[in-house]
């Protein structure tokens, strides 16, 4: 086994686990779900069927994972934020077939103990503050806060609040990248400088 699952947790069969990936005490990854290489998850964090985590994916304590969400590479999940996959749940009504989708970018960082409503994706190198309501799509390095969510700034891939000049450009102070706002969005313009 190229991967570390804690004696405490539960795999089901035909789980897909990538090498390095540590999996810790009482988490249940489901079956048909897909982990990939180096994801880290914490305590008490189920992953649902046919969930698909990147590479290097980290999952802080008591995470769910509900069927309909994929994460690519580099993700955060805060702990105890939620992931939705139903409108409208009703006990008494079976709604398996109306899962919606929700697809978190590269990169993408949530906040601790919030909560993102299905169908809304994520933006690459977005961050969601702790606590914070997504719903809505969620764009590109956009920094989200509240309930429900507002956006109040732009970030870095380094997780750095971006503060553009007259010219509309910005550059991370960890990573040294320059970005560019225009149109009401960003782009990263280069790497490390």
């Amino acid at each position: 086994m190229s991967y570390f699952v804690h004696e405490t947790a539960v795999i089901d069969e035909d789980c897909t686990i990538g090498e390095g990936t540590k999996i810790w005490h009482f988490s249940h990854i489901m079956s048909h779900s897909t982990l990939g290489e180096n994801c880290n998850l914490g305590q008490n964090v189920v992953v649902s069927p046919r969930v698909v985590l990147g590479n290097n994916v980290k999952v802080q304590n008591n995470v769910s994972i509900y069927t309909g969400v994929t994460c690519e590479d580099d993700v955060f999940l805060g702990p105890s934020m939620v992931f939705t996959n139903v409108i409208n749940p009703r006990s008494a009504v079976n709604r398996k077939s109306e899962y919606l989708q929700t697809v978190v970018r590269k990169g993408a960082s949530i906040g601790a103990n919030a909560t993102i409503v299905c169908g809304n994706d994520l933006g690459e190198y977005c961050f969601i503050g702790a606590g914070t309501v997504i719903t809505k799509e969620v764009l590109p390095y956009a920094l989200m806060v509240g309930n429900p969510g507002k956006h109040v700034g732009w970030m870095s891939k380094y997780g750095h609040k971006l503060e553009f000049e007259g010219d509309g450009r910005a550059l991370c102070p960890e990573g040294g990248e320059q970005y560019e706002l225009k149109n009401g969005r960003v782009i990263c313009l280069s790497e490390k400088k």
